[in-house]
């Protein structure tokens, strides 16, 4: 049975080789859809199609950011020197000179940008390497992975919450199940103090008033909603124990369970009853609130 799962949550995966050090940084947040964005450093950007193709295998939904961040070693391809320029400044400080430079106005040469560059022709050769393509790969993987992990956990604390919170509705049902028996009685009272205040010299015909007595309580018959509300609540314990992806079905469930309140409100003729049905409204919309967040 899959595990219920929610759509936020943040992973750091990190290593080290001779040419370097790199870290791969994973996050994600709530989305309607799968959103996967790759940032990489150039020439790196074969690794994009790799992640999200494993991120599509792992996740449904989210808007997921992933991104490699590499630090190059000192060793990691050394320092490529333009000769051709360094040649160039070095005859034309000779000439002005008019002798050999010595070691230390060689090196003052060489600090000039441009003749030596490090980094950027270093990346290239890394990326270049299958072995650490592969590595990297891996890497991106465990990154994913961890993500997964910190999500499945936002689940869990989300599946106590919208338990708890089914349980909360399911009792407010319960209470209006029993308010609710009361309706027709009340609907009666409330006709007759109508016709009380119409005055004793109005004739109204008893069986025109016992029609208009059991259409008003048809009217005002709040059975099928419970019922329809308890249903609901079943196939909301159902959803949230088959676990994830099932964020779009509970959101739509929770449409259906306010539609239902919102009848039961309209149709009720007691205060207590309009309470309870406010009160299973409030819960509901925690509800929707929280099941936003799920996978």
């Amino acid at each position: 049975m899959s595990q219920l799962s929610g759509m936020t949550g943040f992973a750091r995966v990190t290593g080290e080789a001779e040419w370097g050090a790199w870290a791969w940084e994973a996050k994600s947040v709530n989305g309607r859809g799968l959103d996967v964005r790759v940032n990489t450093p150039p020439g790196f950007d074969a690794l994009e199609r790799a992640v999200k193709t494993a991120a599509s295998r792992r996740f449904n939904r989210g808007s997921l950011q992933v991104s490699l961040r590499i630090e190059l070693s000192e060793r990691a391809g050394g320092a490529v020197i333009d000769e051709a320029l360094l040649k160039s400044l070095t005859s034309a400080a000779e000439q002005a000179l008019g002798g050999p430079l010595s070691g230390e106005a060689i090196a003052a040469l060489m600090s000039i940008k441009g003749v030596v560059e490090t980094g950027s022709s270093s990346l290239r050769d890394v990326a270049a390497d299958e072995a650490v393509m592969t590595v990297l790969a891996q890497g991106a993987e465990a990154a994913l992975e961890q993500l997964d992990t910190a999500r499945r956990a936002e689940g869990q604390s989300l599946l106590a919450m919208l338990g708890e919170l089914v349980d909360e509705m399911s009792a407010v049902t319960e209470s209006a199940i029993s308010l609710a028996a009361g309706q027709p009685g009340l609907l009666q009272a409330r006709l007759s103090k109508q016709l009380d205040e119409l005055g004793a010299d109005q004739k109204v015909d008893p069986d025109r008033l016992a029609a208009e007595l059991a259409l008003t309580a048809a009217k005002a018959d709040v059975r099928e909603e419970l019922d329809r509300l308890q249903a609901h609540f079943a196939s909301a314990r159902d959803l949230l124990a088959t676990g994830s992806p099932v964020g779009r079905k509970l959101d739509f469930l929770a449409q259906e369970l306010n539609r239902e309140a919102n009848t039961l409100c309209s149709k009720s003729v007691s205060l207590d009853l309009t309470n309870a049905g406010l009160s299973l409204k409030g819960t509901i919309d925690q509800f929707k609130e929280q099941a936003a967040n799920v996978e």
